[in-house]
């Protein structure tokens, strides 16, 4: 038995995957990244109350600043130091960033945030993540850094005053983490849309489900509703087993494969999108054949069963999000959906 080809997101063609092409984003774009993707990311399970892109001159150390309070106090804040760069972080390029953030702390631009988030297109390189691990000698590398003048800070030393080193001191340097690519992708993923907008990701639809032999529970409405047609018609079939053996047969069979082809819709579209796109998608069916269904024309249920069906054919749902991903069988199937979920009968 082969196994069915499954829903998932793909990478349009030509396009790089999210971890390399964040390589290639701008200064601006690499800190409105971060940014989207504290918004999405929950601490303790609550999700910042204020997010803020600073970036550029004038951001005092800050790239983003993340509340988790109304109110910027000591604590309640995680600050997100974006640093983009060819290559893995290095002390180099990270030191100096930090005796900003301390000049700042020390003249009370704000105050100690609960978290200094490190965050690079390539993480840190072996020797700041090696520094960042052990936050001791993290600290006194620094220091001793900054007085000799060395790692990026040779036009900075004059800023290491008393102060400022009382305020390096009394800081947790375990504070200070390396936030990994991987978490700021999955965090930013979270919003669906935005995500593969950027990413240039679309949903590819797998294979639909294979139908069975037998109806299921899930199909009992729109089944009987369709025994009842054939009955109408003048069979004398009561159950599934005994359509099977008459002139509907293959159009029973025909009508649940429509069904089912329905069904790898609303499955790719539970799989994959945010908000429930199948839902939609029937809402417009129905608005669309409720005319065709309801015609005085129509005095049987196999006509109004067969204008519905014609009338989905026919419709142009380029409103929905599922849209590009129709196949043929979709739409007429979409009716025997409405039907299950009583939104639709054919007779009356």
């Amino acid at each position: 038995m082969s196994t069915l080809r499954p829903n998932q997101l793909v990478i349009k063609a030509g396009a790089l995957p999210p971890s390399l092409m964040v390589r290639h984003f701008k200064p601006d774009e690499w800190e409105e990244f971060i940014e989207r993707s504290a918004l999405q990311w929950e601490v303790n399970g609550h999700k910042y109350h204020q997010v803020k892109r600073f970036g550029g001159p004038g951001d005092a150390g800050r790239d983003v600043e993340a509340r988790l309070t109304g109110a910027l106090t000591a604590d309640q804040w995680d600050l997100f130091q974006a640093k983009h760069y060819k290559a893995p972080l290095t002390p180099g390029e990270f030191f100096p960033e930090l005796a900003k953030f301390f000049r700042h702390l020390a003249a009370g631009t704000y105050p100690p945030p609960r978290r200094y988030f490190v965050c690079s297109p390539q993480n840190a390189g072996p020797d700041l993540h090696d520094l960042i691990a052990s936050p001791a000698k993290l600290k006194q590398r620094f220091l001793t850094d900054w007085a000799a003048g060395k790692t990026g800070m040779k036009n900075l030393v004059s800023g290491l005053t008393p102060g400022v080193r009382a305020v390096i001191d009394a800081f947790d340097f375990a504070r200070i983490e390396e936030c990994l690519l991987r978490d700021l992708l999955a965090w930013h993923a979270i919003d669906h849309v935005t995500h593969c907008r950027i990413f240039h990701i679309e949903a590819e639809r797998g294979d639909d489900p294979t139908m069975p032999v037998l109806p299921t529970e899930d199909e009992l409405i729109y089944v009987e509703e369709l025994v009842a047609v054939y009955s109408e018609q003048g069979s004398a079939a009561r159950t599934v087993e005994e359509v099977m053996r008459t002139a509907y047969a293959d159009h029973f069979t025909d009508c649940r494969v429509e069904f089912y082809c329905a069904e790898g819709l609303k499955r790719f579209s539970r799989d994959l999108f945010e908000h429930d796109e199948f839902a939609k998608l029937l809402d417009m069916v129905l608005k669309g054949v409720r005319t065709a269904v309801s015609s005085p024309r129509h005095s049987v249920g196999l006509d109004r069963l067969d204008a519905a069906v014609n009338r989905a054919s026919s419709l142009t749902l380029t409103d929905s999000a599922l849209h590009g991903r129709l196949r043929g069988g979709d739409l007429p199937g979409t009716c025997h959906h409405l039907v299950n979920e009583k939104k639709l009968r054919w007779i009356k």
